[in-house]
């Protein structure tokens, strides 16, 4: 639906340019950014896995992150490869509701850092984008601090010890996301100073994870024309810069394709009672169900 309106409005020539803009040089320094940004991914994951009790080796994390973001590139909703790598971790523990845990507070974790990131630079938005950003922002922020509050037990007493290097982890994947952005910005023409142009992107970031639209295209698209409209340098300068983005993504996940077809070994489950667990709790219950 973005799409078409965005097409309607601005018609076809933004998305032709943007296909046309993409260089090898460009995805070539995609597949090497998210190569990293995996690494980040796949460790911290494997982090929080552990803390749960249903550890999977950084190895096998990374092959199935590798995986996840295939799917997530190519099939609707940008999360599906999620539920996929949480479904099956769970099932090959035998822990299901843990194993689904284990890939929500991976992925929450990720977003809440993008969003703390994305609040430190509203001062270098546009004017009439502050207080959008700053509203959308503070909602996120909010919302995580309920989820981190109702989960508390499990989020205190089972990974408490690794929060530090999960948010570090976080904060180094955002960032290579941050770059892959701005070397798509660069690629397609865009004369803005660093600064306000890693503002825009991560204003545009956060919105492309909204799990709606077709494989993360069209909330990106919206978010980029309406951001870079408000920069002064035209909605179709947004749109044509998240093509290239959208497309330098997509090839840079397609090392997923080596492992599409085989199970990563995980390690073997140790689910044995949290510190937070009560007499008579199972380490196979820890706090409320994540979604």
């Amino acid at each position: 639906m973005i799409l078409a309106v965005l097409a309607a409005r601005l018609g076809a020539e933004p998305f032709l340019d943007g296909l046309r803009h993409t260089d090898p040089r460009g995805l070539l320094a995609a597949l090497a950014v998210t190569a990293v940004t995996t690494a980040c991914c796949a460790r911290r994951w494997s982090l929080i896995a552990h803390g749960l009790g249903v550890g999977i080796s950084f190895g096998a994390a990374y092959r199935t992150c590798y995986r996840a973001q295939l799917l997530n590139a190519t099939l609707p909703g940008g999360v599906l490869g999620d539920l996929h790598r949480g479904y099956r971790h769970g099932r090959d523990t035998a822990a299901l509701g843990l194993g689904l845990r284990s890939v929500a507070w991976d992925r929450g974790s990720g977003q809440v850092v993008q969003a703390g990131l994305a609040v430190g630079v509203v001062p270098l938005l546009p004017g009439v984008l502050r207080g959008w950003a700053a509203g959308v922002l503070a909602a996120v922020l909010v919302v995580a601090a309920v989820v981190v509050a109702v989960a508390r037990r499990e989020a205190v007493a089972a990974l408490g010890g690794v929060w530090p290097r999960v948010l570090l982890l976080s904060a180094v994947a955002a960032g290579g996301h941050v770059v892959v952005f701005l070397v798509a910005a660069r690629t397609a023409g865009v004369d803005l100073s660093t600064p306000r142009l890693l503002a825009l992107a991560l204003v545009v970031l956060l919105a492309s994870a909204i799990p709606v639209g077709i494989a993360g295209w069209g909330p990106r698209e919206g978010a980029a024309a309406g951001a870079f409209a408000a920069a002064g340098l035209g909605a179709a300068t947004g749109v044509e810069v998240a093509v290239v983005y959208g497309v330098m993504s997509l090839v840079a996940t397609l090392p997923g394709i080596l492992v599409l077809r085989t199970r990563p070994t995980s390690a073997a489950p140790s689910l044995t009672p949290s510190a937070g667990a009560g007499k008579g709790g199972s380490a196979w219950a820890i706090g409320p169900t994540s979604s």
